[in-house]
């Protein structure tokens, strides 16, 4: 009986431990859900706060944008994230979707005048502060062309396209655009990469008309300065009254400081100044061109034109191993070649150019000389002087005035000179020892029997030269020529051919003053007859107030309105 007790009691007591334990365990996993639970809604809790934290900030971060676009942009708010498209296009104005129109106008904008836009490149999905400086981040100012991109994207122009994507753009290039006012400019100081600007003729009116192309300009930008085929570049170091300036309807005062020697882009071309009567020592390699300049001023141009005196530049060749070409043009031609220049010499070795007052073009002014490498590396000294013309050459009696067919004279029947019929015999018997007659139709000049052997005629033109000359003459003159807008000709056609008839030939426009390409013929019929090139005939197209009326005439009938309404010749 006891035992029994004893063994229920045990049982009793064993249950009771074991659900202690259970209730102990379940009490602990109670607890522990309870711990992982608050854990889970403080971290909840910190997120949500988190999140409401970022979106207060992201909507002040708006709203401050708001007001700095309302601040900058004088009343108006226009920002758009746009994929930056490229288009050939010169200065800096940007083409945006018709959206952007309606956009605009409803704020009002094109009543404020000229609008312009702050571009900035979106990195990384970060858009760029505009507190940072512009030129590290990508960014710039322009102005608007018109409202024809594709709705999502923003046409964007070679200058502007090169200013903000300093490097290679990203696959898709996003661009934050917005409106910004800017002040009109009063100061602008420019600085060119290379040598060679500066030479050119009037080149503070040749920026003034690549600046009509452009709406503004911004500091640390690179500007590109065309003249002809060949493009400037200068960086834009300062600007008053602020870092980005407006730069239509505004006077500019334009300070041009030289190039940095520590700059790339040293290798442009440049004109060498040239002393009358100093020779400079000069090189060239085959395939390019040394250039330098000289300038005919009112008195020396006087004694030319009266025949008292006439200019020799002179090329005199230090090596044999080399050989160049000689080419002259006047401004504003200021770097003639192979195929624009207006003299040319070729002779082998050393060279001389006589110019005087028969020579077509040459007045007052400023002339360049281009030496080209024809062949090998050539050592040379390059020298302009102006020369005192010989009144009397040697051996010349001032006082006689008779001819030789008046005095008692034979022809010699070799050299068909008139010599003293007493002296005739022993001149003739001479004569045909040593000397022989070249007997090609329309030469017939007299040389010495060892220079006979050497005296060629060219098989095409009939020019006269010595044997070394004739191949650089068939290579000059007579090998076929590929002009840039694919004629081919000779030498001699090509350069009339590019003087008068090139679509590509380069000349001053009489409206614009720009160096720049002709064009093909005129498509009106009266600007073909008054002479004007397809350029000219657009140019001068453009309207301007008439000095007498006010009217507003374009450039091209400027001077039919003056005859006709003002009487004016």
């Amino acid at each position: 009986m006891d035992f029994e007790l004893r063994r229920a009691r045990e049982k009793l007591e064993k249950e009771q431990k074991e659900r202690k334990a259970q209730a102990k365990a379940r009490l602990e996993r109670e607890r522990k859900a309870k711990e992982e639970s608050r854990k889970q809604r403080e971290a909840i809790e910190a997120v949500q706060r988190s999140r409401r934290l970022d979106a207060l900030e992201a909507q002040e971060k708006v709203e401050q944008q708001m007001r700095e676009s309302l601040l900058t942009g004088k009343g108006i708010s226009f920002y758009r994230l746009l994929e930056a498209v490229p288009f050939q296009g010169s200065g800096d104005k940007i083409k945006l979707p018709p959206s952007c129109f309606t956009e605009l106008s409803d704020q009002g904008a094109f009543d404020k005048g000229p609008m312009y836009f702050r571009l900035a490149v979106v990195q990384q999905g970060n858009l760029v502060d505009s507190k940072t400086d512009d030129e590290e981040n990508g960014a710039t100012h322009c102005g608007v062309l018109e409202f024809t991109a594709d709705e999502g994207s923003v046409g964007l122009p070679p200058h502007v396209w090169s200013n903000i994507f300093k490097t290679d753009s990203p696959g898709t290039p996003l661009v934050e655009v917005r409106y910004v006012w800017l002040p009109k400019g009063t100061y602008a100081k420019l600085q060119p990469d290379g040598m060679g600007f500066s030479d050119l003729p009037n080149h503070k009116a040749i920026l003034e008309t690549s600046l009509r192309q452009h709406a503004s300009l911004s500091e640390n930008e690179i500007l590109a300065v065309n003249y002809g085929d060949l493009i400037y570049r200068l960086r834009v170091l300062d600007l008053k009254p602020a870092s980005s300036v407006s730069v239509l309807e505004t006077d500019i005062e334009v300070d041009i400081v030289g190039p940095d020697a520590t700059l790339e882009g040293t290798d442009q071309r440049r004109l060498i100044p040239l002393t009358p009567g100093k020779s400079e020592l000069g090189m060239v390699d085959e395939g390019n061109y040394v250039y330098y300049k000289f300038s005919i001023d009112n008195d020396v141009w006087e004694k030319i034109s009266s025949q008292n005196a006439m200019v020799e530049v002179k090329i005199d060749a230090e090596t044999d191993k080399g050989d160049t070409d000689l080419y002259i043009s006047r401004h504003p031609l200021i770097f003639p070649t192979q195929h624009q220049h207006e003299w040319s010499s070729h002779d082998v070795g050393s060279k001389t150019l006589i110019l005087s007052f028969k020579d077509n073009g040459l007045g007052a002014g400023t002339y360049s000389v281009g030496i080209y490498g024809f062949k090998g590396t050539s050592k040379f000294l390059v020298s302009v002087t102006i020369n005192d013309k010989i009144q009397r050459t040697v051996g010349q009696q001032a006082g006689s005035s008779s001819s030789p067919a008046e005095m008692d004279t034979v022809e010699c029947r070799n050299c068909k000179r008139f010599i003293p019929s007493r002296t005739i015999a022993l001149h003739e018997a001479y004569c045909s020892r040593h000397n022989a007659v070249c007997q090609h139709v329309g030469c017939g000049i007299v040389l010495r029997v060892e220079e006979a052997k050497n005296h060629v005629h060219c098989d095409k033109c009939g020019q006269a030269f010595q044997q070394v000359e004739m191949e650089k003459h068939m290579k000059v003159f007579h090998e076929p020529i590929q002009c840039p807008c694919g004629v081919v000709l000779e030498k001699v056609q090509m350069v009339e051919h590019q003087a008068s008839a090139c679509p590509l030939r380069l000349i001053t426009c009489r409206f614009c003053g720009d160096m720049v390409h002709a064009g093909d013929t005129a498509v009106d019929m009266r600007d073909r007859l008054r002479g004007l090139c397809q350029h000219e005939s657009i140019c001068g197209s453009r309207t301007a107030p008439c000095d007498s009326c006010g009217r507003s005439v374009m450039l091209k009938d400027m001077d039919i309105h003056q005859i006709a309404v003002h009487q004016k010749n």
